[in-house]
């Protein structure tokens, strides 16, 4: 017997320029500007053997994976990687649904984040018509059998045509790190979770192809890690889409890598989050504990480094950790360079 669904056509959507926006352009911070918070106590020095690690990855070829939560883009930070992706120096970045959508809204309005707590008295929350763009991303991925990120990034690069036939305009996708990663071949996949998001509220919602556009960038991410041996994965602000990813993700490429006589177990990874570990975050807590079920630790900072990786976790606000992962990748280029300027003298 088939149950009842919700008709999507009965809702009413709402242009963008009738929301209250929470954020807008000028979170955005520029690299070099002064005005960067300073990382806690202790973080610099991680950073800048992770960032050590990450110009040794680069120079053999290894990839150099970033995933990120929403609340990175919320932090104003899209800059500085957009420079890392422009350097060489991040081969692939991995979001979450959040991420496009704070990412998109920007490029589109210079704005992104509204109340919770107001919209959704009234059932306006997530309801925006732009917003809904995205899902047609998706639609238009999947006929092409390219990745939702992909697919997005071509949208904010090349404006979107409207029920009118007109182009839309992206006047500040310069902030945009999905269209800096299309723009510059590098991947950006984005991993979402049905029900999750505001756009699968949406009238113009496919879930048949978010499903096959996601899965296209979850291939795409997994043959990247293929590549992990002797690289670098970080995670930036994300609790359950970033380990959970890279935990399927790693273990069909390490599937492959023994039945071809490889191995990929050397490598580094990185948490960076707010919330502060206390103890060796290098041993897993106890089932008894809570924090056992917060899984960039276990997964990323112990189960997937056990047999021969290295971890590091920082914690502290993105505004001053991305910025000085940036700073310590700027100062360790130059040194590598002076060693190597010197050692041909």
């Amino acid at each position: 017997m088939p149950f009842e669904m919700f008709e999507r056509t009965r809702l009413r959507l709402r242009p963008l320029r009738e929301r209250e926006h929470d954020l807008d352009l000028s979170v955005v911070l520029d690299p070099g500007a002064s005005g960067t918070p300073n990382p806690p106590e202790g973080a610099a020095r991680d950073l800048a053997t992770v960032a050590q690690r990450v110009l040794r990855a680069r120079a053999h070829g290894a990839a150099v994976v970033m995933l990120l939560g929403g609340h990175v883009i919320r932090a104003g930070v899209q800059r500085f990687l957009i420079d890392l992706a422009r350097r060489g120096l991040i081969t692939h970045f991995a979001g979450n649904g959040a991420v496009a959508i704070h990412d998109f809204e920007l490029a589109l309005v210079g704005a992104t984040t509204e109340s919770v707590a107001r919209y959704v008295r009234d059932g306006q929350f997530g309801l925006w018509e732009e917003t809904g763009w995205i899902n047609e991303a998706a639609t238009s991925a999947a006929r092409e059998g390219i990745g939702w990120g992909e697919a997005i990034g071509r949208m904010v690069l090349d404006g979107r045509s409207g029920p009118d036939g007109q182009r839309a305009n992206f006047p500040y996708r310069d902030v945009s790190l999905l269209a800096a990663c299309t723009a510059l071949g590098v991947p950006f996949t984005v991993h979402p979770g049905i029900g999750y998001d505001i756009i699968h509220e949406h009238p113009n919602c496919d879930g048949a192809a978010m499903g096959a556009a996601s899965y296209t960038d979850f291939l795409v991410f997994a043959r990247t890690i293929e590549r992990l041996e002797g690289g670098v994965v970080m995670c930036f602000g994300s609790a359950v889409m970033g380990p959970e990813v890279y935990l399927k993700a790693l273990a069909m490429a390490r599937n492959v890598a023994h039945q071809e006589g490889r191995e990929i177990r050397r490598f580094t990874t990185l948490v960076a989050d707010l919330i502060p570990i206390r103890g060796d975050y290098h041993a897993e807590a106890p089932r008894t504990d809570p924090r056992y079920y917060y899984r960039p630790w276990k997964t990323i900072l112990v189960r997937t480094v056990a047999d021969g990786g290295e971890s590091f976790y920082v914690s502290g606000d993105h505004r001053a950790t991305i910025p000085a992962l940036w700073g310590a990748l700027a100062t360790e280029g130059r040194q590598t360079e002076g060693r190597q300027t010197e050692g041909r003298q």
